[in-house]
Order: structure tokens, then C-alpha cells, then sequence
């Protein structure tokens, strides 16, 4: 955590030494005691200790500056450090490899990327305050006790210590069950993310009930962690209420006999007792500030792992840079699998030669998704190699990579804001002729023409303000802008009808013009044109060649592809 407190060292300092006198000062209401029960109760002069009330009101008054002042740093220190980490992290996030979010959900994400860090920073130094002042306070009064009676200071030292003793376990008691909370209370946060996402399949297949079980379940699983928490912490609070009662007891029958004996007087006893209740009174709700405490270093620990992970797709210290393809592409003996030991790709071999147009066909499940996703490293091959005229696409920068890739998915997201804000994240600095040209060739410019604001039209969240077409026809803008050298349509009209399907279609014929291009369709009159139709089954390729070629391949896996959708089609 160094390098986020370090540039607010100083006043990090300065708030926690501020807390010293805050401390410090609760040891004078005591001390003043002393001399007012001496001198006034006792010996029945008014007049010496008449300055008494009035040290009292300043030294409090300037305890209540001091403790706003450190409430202010606290907070100033705390929001930084809050804020710098959050930076930190959603940095990390941003360049996590596709295969985290697989493994993660969003309510994971959430929490261990934002709530963590909110509970590291702001329990942290609240509660570090809390127990700066209670220390110095602490070290304050029992100077005063010792003062007073060092006889009657034993015996509140020991209790006081008796009373701490329970602290030094709580961590390893605690621990499991925190980190139980967490993943419960991501995955509250992932129903509700799936209930804002999915709300109209939640209503057409009329899944209220079960979503609504799952909730309670998972709020249910929440209320025993919480329960095993109390039960793990609460009897501390009671327990320190009975060892104070214990040591508050044993001081009043010990000093009651030195007293009687003349070792201490009666304002000796009165400013002792004053100190120990003022040093017990804090003591016996520590334990709820130290279970906080603890909450936020165990907090701050999981931050701390967030931010030590490594990606494992990253740039190799000699990483060059990709200026376009110019010969090929090429598969070499590529291995792949998601889990260990379950291989998707095996022995994948392919040439896709520059300004060609590739489609890749077959089953549902057999690998055509997967070989795209290799390509701009969202992941990495188990073995074998995928390069780029003749150079390892890992010996390549992943920014010029994927500078030189348009990817146009199947449901591809579009952000918050206007048309323009999406087709300009594929070029930022494009010129409004760039934009126009990018509409243009999208099969756009109609549907825009006719929206009164244009291109500055509000599409609403993930564009759901616009129809599945019209989504396509902006993510194929947005990747016509870009103008990369490689162009990748993962299943790009499969989820359109009819019509949509030929308005993207156009817009999909002129983003392919002049590049190399991996098409991936299940409807295969949308790859007949392809230089090379490759036809993969269960990770393997089965079959290559022209639409023309396959279909001449007697008993061939594309010729029965092709042949059941056309009677499918027939039939219709």
C-alpha cells in the first residue's frame, strides 16, 4: 500500500499526530480533579482552584478543534488514497485477460474491484484514528493513575491487559467468515445485474419465482454469515463490560483501605477513579472498533492481491510492432483447451493469405469462435504458434495487434451515449468525412437522416434504444472507421431476419473489401463467395476449399451441411 499513501505522507502524519493531544487531553479533566476535591471538598477553600472550570472548558475546547481538524485530514487522506487505488485497480481490470471475466462474474468483479476498496480505505483510517487517540489517551491517563496511586495502577494495568488479551485472536476467527460475506454479497450484486439484464426473458418465460428464490437463498446465506460473525465477536463486548467491572471493583476496595491508612487522599482517589473509568469506558467497546479494524485490513489484503496479479497474456519486453499484414496469416499446429486437460482446438493447421476472405463452418461447439479469439490474443495458444507474416503473434505488441484487428460480433456492445460517441471509438480523431464515409458504407446514413439530433441521437444502455439491425449496422461502422487490415465477423447477421439480414449484409460486403477477413456463419448463402471455406468439427478440420470444390467432395461434411439447409430452406 506504500505507493498510495506515499504522496499524502504529510498529512497522513499530520492527522495521526494530531491525534496525539486529541488522546492526551482526556487526562486532564482527571488530573484537575485532585486539587478541586483537596481543596474545595476538603479543606473548604473556594478560592485557589476558581482557574480549574475554566482549564477544563479550553483544554476542550481545544480537543474538539483538534479532533475536526483530524476528521478533515482523515477524510481528505482516506478519499485520495481511496481514489487512487480505485484507479489502480480498474487500470488492472482493463488489462485482465478475457479469461478472467469468464471465470469471474460481474458481482465478483464489483466487489473485489470497487467495495473492497471502499472498505480498506474509509474503516482503515477512521478506525486507525479511533485508536490512535485511544492509545495516547490511554498512556495519558495511566500516568495519571500512577500519580496518583502506583499501588491502585498495578491492579488497572493487569485488568486492562486481561481485558486486550481477547483482541489477539479475533483476525484468525474472523477471516473465513468475512470472506464468506464477500462472495455472497457479489453474488447479490450479480442478481441484480441479471435481473436488469435479462428482465424481459425473466418475464416471457416467467421466471419471477426462481430468480426470486435464488435471491433469497443467497440473502439467506448471507444472514448465517452475519450471525456467525456476532456469534464469533459479540461476547467480547460483554466480556470486557465484566473484567472493567471486575478491576473498577477491586481499585474502589483496595483505595477505600489506603484511604483509611493515610497512603492517598481523598482527591488522589476521586482523580483515580475519574481516570480509570475515563481509561475503561473506551475499553469496553474496542472490541467493535478492532472487529472494523480487522474487517478493513482483511479488506485491504484482497486489494493488495487484485493488485499483485498478473495478466497472463501481456507484451514481451522485446515486443515489435505490427504495421499490417502483407503476406499471411497462418495457423501452426495450434493446441488450445478453456480447462485443463478438455482440448477445443487440436492440430489446427491453416494459410489464410492477405486480401483473402476465409469462412469458417460447422457444428455448433466445434471450435469456429475459438480460432477467431486467438487471433487478437484474447487468448493464448496451448502450443503450436499463430503468425502474422511469419512472425509470433506473442512476439508482437498487443496494441499494434489489435490496432491492425476489427472484430464485429454477433451481439456486439455498444456504450452509453450518442451514434457518434460509438462509431468514434474506432477512430477518435476521425474527420466528419471519415464518419460520413463509415455511415455510408455501414448502410447507415438512411436510418440517420431520418433521426431529428443525427449522429448525436441518445442509443440508450448497450443501444437499447435501437433495433438488433440497426446495432449491427453501428458496430460495422465503428469497425469500418477503424480501417484495420484484418476483419473479424464472428456470426455478424445470425441473430437478424430476413431483411435486417440484407441491409447488414451490404454494409458487411463493403467493410470486407480489400482485407483479410475471417468470416464465422451457420447460414452458409452468406459465405459461397469465400476465397477458402474451412469446415471444423470437434476442434479439428475436417475440410478446405472453395464452395464449389466441397460440394463436389462425395459424402463430405459441408456438401450435408449445405444440403440440409437448402431443403430447411426449401421446406420453409
Amino acid at each position: 500500500m506504500w505507493p498510495f499513501v506515499k504522496p499524502y505522507m504529510f498529512r497522513a502524519i499530520l492527522a495521526i499526530l494530531i491525534c496525539i493531544p486529541i488522546g492526551a487531553l482526556d487526562s486532564v479533566v482527571a488530573l484537575s480533579l485532585k486539587p478541586y476535591m483537596d481543596i474545595v471538598l476538603v479543606d473548604k477553600t473556594e478560592s485557589s482552584p476558581a482557574y480549574i472550570p475554566l482549564l477544563i472548558v479550553a483544554f476542550t475546547s481545544v480537543q474538539g478543534f483538534l479532533n475536526y481538524a483530524a476528521t478533515y485530514l482523515n477524510t481528505w487522506v482516506g478519499t485520495k488514497i481511496n481514489q487512487d487505488l480505485k484507479r489502480a485497480l480498474y487500470k488492472k481490470l482493463l488489462h485482465l485477460e478475457t479469461s478472467y471475466y469468464d471465470q469471474h462474474n460481474s458481482g465478483f468483479v464489483i466487489q473485489r474491484f470497487n467495495t473492497d476498496c471502499d472498505i480498506a480505505c474509509s474503516g482503515l483510517l477512521e478506525n486507525l484514528k479511533v485508536f490512535v487517540s485511544r492509545f495516547f489517551s490511554s498512556i495519558s491517563l495511566i500516568c495519571v493513575l500512577i500519580y496518583n496511586s502506583w499501588q491502585l495502577a498495578i491492579i488497572a494495568v493487569l485488568i486492562l491487559g486481561c481485558a486486550l488479551m481477547p483482541l489477539a485472536s479475533v483476525r484468525r476467527r474472523i477471516k473465513r467468515v468475512v470472506m464468506g460475506s464477500v462472495v455472497e454479497g457479489a453474488k447479490v450484486v450479480s442478481n441484480y445485474n441479471e435481473t436488469y439484464s435479462g428482465n424481459k426473458t425473466i418475464a416471457s418465460y416467467n421466471l419471477q419465482n426462481k430468480i426470486y428464490n435464488t435471491f433469497d437463498s443467497t440473502l439467506h446465506n448471507l444472514f448465517k454469515l452475519t450471525i456467525k460473525m456476532v456469534q464469533k465477536t459479540a461476547w467480547m463486548t460483554p466480556a470486557l463490560h465484566i473484567i472493567v467491572s471486575i478491576g473498577i471493583g477491586a481499585v474502589i476496595g483496595y483505595g477505600s483501605y489506603l484511604i483509611v491508612n493515610g497512603d492517598i487522599t481523598s482527591g488522589n482517589f476521586v482523580s483515580f477513579i475519574t481516570a480509570l473509568i475515563l481509561l475503561y469506558t473506551p475499553i469496553k467497546s474496542i472490541g467493535k472498533n478492532y472487529n472494523a479494524m480487522q474487517v478493513s485490513f482483511l479488506a485491504i489484503e484482497r486489494v493488495v492481491e487484485i493488485l499483485e496479479t498478473e495478466p497472463t497474456i501481456f507484451d514481451k519486453p522485446n515486443a515489435v510492432t505490427l504495421k499490417g499484414v502483407k503476406k499471411s496469416i497462418n495457423f501452426n499446429h495450434v493446441y488450445f483447451e478453456y480447462k485443463e486437460g478438455v482440448p477445443v482446438l487440436k492440430d489446427i493447421n491453416l494459410e489464410v493469405k492477405a486480401g483473402t476472405t476465409v469462412a469458417l463452418v460447422g457444428n455448433s461447439g466445434g471450435g469456429k469462435t475459438t480460432i477467431v479469439n486467438l487471433i487478437p490474443r484474447f487468448y493464448d495458444v496451448k502450443s503450436g504458434s499463430i503468425t502474422i507474416d511469419k512472425t509470433d503473434i506473442r512476439d508482437i505488441s498487443l496494441e499494434s495487434l489489435r490496432d491492425n484487428i476489427a472484430v464485429v460480433f454477433q451481439d456486439n456492445f455498444l456504450f452509453a451515449g450518442t451514434i457518434r460517441d460509438n462509431i468514434l471509438l474506432g477512430k477518435e480523431d476521425a474527420t466528419e468525412e471519415e464518419i460520413a464515409t463509415a455511415v455510408k458504407m455501414a448502410c447507415l446514413d438512411e436510418f440517420i437522416n431520418e433521426l431529428e439530433n443525427g449522429l448525436d441521437t441518445k442509443i440508450g444502455e448497450r443501444g437499447s434504444l435501437l433495433s438488433g439491425g440497426q446495432r449491427q449496422r453501428l458496430a460495422i461502422a465503428r469497425a469500418f472507421i477503424k480501417n484495420a487490415p484484418v476483419v473479424i465477423l464472428d456470426e455478424a447477421t445470425s441473430a437478424l431476419d430476413n431483411k435486417a439480414e440484407a441491409v447488414v449484409q451490404r454494409a458487411i460486403d463493403n467493410l470486407m473489401q480489400d482485407r483479410t477477413v475471417f468470416v464465422i456463419a451457420h447460414r452458409l448463402s452468406t459465405v459461397q463467395n469465400a476465397d477458402k471455406i474451412v469446415v471444423i468439427n470437434d476442434g479439428e478440420i475436417i475440410e478446405t476449399g472453395t464452395h464449389e470444390e466441397l460440394l463436389q467432395e462425395e459424402n463430405g461434411a459441408y456438401k450435408a451441411l449445405y444440403n440440409a439447409q437448402f431443403k430447411a430452406k426449401k421446406a420453409a
